[in-house]
């Protein structure tokens, strides 16, 4: 039987989509639930899995191709899959049957021919990054290896100082011409345009400045050192720098309601609620989820949130729902080495914290020079919303919050 493969219907924020990836290819057999393709648009990357066991049929719609929520891009053929890799009738499986009954059971189809069997999602990705799937301990349904699986062990990997990969052949020997200037040309991917398009609009339509500061991070830092074993303990993950800041930008948030506010057309729109964004970079492009009603969340929870929304954008498992919104964006160069930098409004929000690298620096303090470990502070804001008096005076705030962590908790 012959069904219709359809894009999914979209959000009424998306418009339409493109095909990205087929990871199926037609008369290519493939398991129900398994992936099919992948439809990316300016926000999220939607899957399309097989509805039964099958193989592809036809491709109406390419790889690159634009396409409208819910419509027609494929065609799956229902039924058992042989060895060839193409479906058969049900007089086939009947037949399939009865050889299994004569004691001539087939083996399970693997993708590879090799021990692991894996999804076409972890298959990607385990060749993306020169994984061994025999390496890797699947925790799906009869052992297979999901994307997840190949995720975890590259994570691993990377944490242990080691490599995912196996061990390399010899490079090739590469010749090039002496003055040969290769280029490659690679389409924008939606979301990238839709990025750069946000950020460019940003320059243009907004009155944008950057106010900076510096806070010392010793106090910060001790308080970790100090209760970090036992904040592991009872909550089970660490106790990073982020959930600090997020706790002194809503207390700052609460006394400079202009920060936290958005403009629409010609109003300006106080909200009551912080709901902040925290910047998290993919191979994809910048995407930004929002971690809700932050004033009513401990720090613990507030790392939590942190740590699944990095583990959905390294997956891709983004939705729509874990980016709308949000009231303020909090950003951080520092973990790519930034020292210092100016970041670009969120709109239609007011304004953007950027936190960036912990460096040692001599200071004066207390008539006498000690080194101490210092970040620098950056607030870029809408000039239209808010004036710089408010703006400094927002960001002196966060500094005096995070050099003394007791006035977050007393709310002074």
């Amino acid at each position: 039987m012959s069904t219709e493969i359809k894009a999914p219907v979209f959000p009424e924020s998306v418009a339409e989509g493109t095909v990205a990836t087929w990871h199926k290819q037609p008369g290519e057999a493939c398991s129900r639930d398994d992936l099919i393709v992948d439809i990316e648009t300016d926000k999220v990357v939607l899957e399309v899995v097989a509805p039964a066991n099958g193989v592809i049929e036809d491709i109406l719609k390419g790889e690159g191709d634009t396409v409208e929520s819910g419509e027609v891009i494929g065609k799956f053929k229902e039924g058992a899959v042989d060895d060839s890799g193409s479906a058969d009738s049900k007089n086939s499986k009947a037949d399939a049957d009865a050889d299994t009954d004569k004691g001539e059971a087939k083996p399970e189809q693997n993708e590879d021919s090799g021990d692991a069997i894996l999804s076409p999602a972890a298959r990607k990705l385990a060749d993306e990054n020169d994984v061994d799937p025999s390496a890797v301990k699947g925790t799906g349904k009869d052992g297979r290896v999901t994307k997840e699986d190949v995720q975890s062990h590259v994570d691993k990997a990377k944490s242990s100082g080691g490599s995912s990969k196996a061990a390399p052949a010899a490079m090739p020997e590469v010749n090039v011409a002496a003055g040969e200037r290769p280029e490659k040309r690679v389409p924008m991917t939606r979301l990238r345009a839709s990025i750069a398009k946000r950020l460019v609009n940003a320059q243009q339509t907004a009155a944008m400045l950057t106010t900076f500061n510096e806070v010392d991070m010793g106090p910060i830092m001790e308080l970790r050192k100090q209760y970090q074993e036992s904040f592991v303990k009872r909550h089970d993950i660490k106790l990073g720098f982020m959930s600090f800041f997020a706790k002194a930008a809503t207390e700052a948030l609460k006394r400079f309601p202009a920060v936290n506010a958005s403009i629409d057309s010609n109003d300006m729109v106080y909200h009551g609620y912080q709901d902040i964004g925290v910047a998290v970079s993919t191979e994809r492009g910048l995407v930004v989820p929002v971690i809700r009603d932050v004033d009513a969340l401990s720090l613990a929870d507030i790392e939590k949130q942190i740590v699944e929304y990095g583990t959905k954008a390294k997956g891709g498992k983004l939705s729509i729902e874990d980016m709308t919104g949000g009231t303020f964006t909090i950003t951080n160069g520092g973990i790519f080495g930034s020292l210092i930098s100016t970041p670009i409004l969120n709109p239609p929000q007011t304004a953007i914290l950027g936190m960036h690298k912990i460096q040692e620096r001599p200071m004066a303090v207390n008539g006498k020079v000690e080194i101490r470990p210092m970040m620098y502070l950056a607030l870029s804001y809408d000039h239209r919303m808010v004036d710089g008096k408010e703006a400094v005076q927002f960001l002196v705030t966060i500094k005096e919050m995070l050099e003394d962590p007791a006035r977050i908790l007393l709310d002074v």
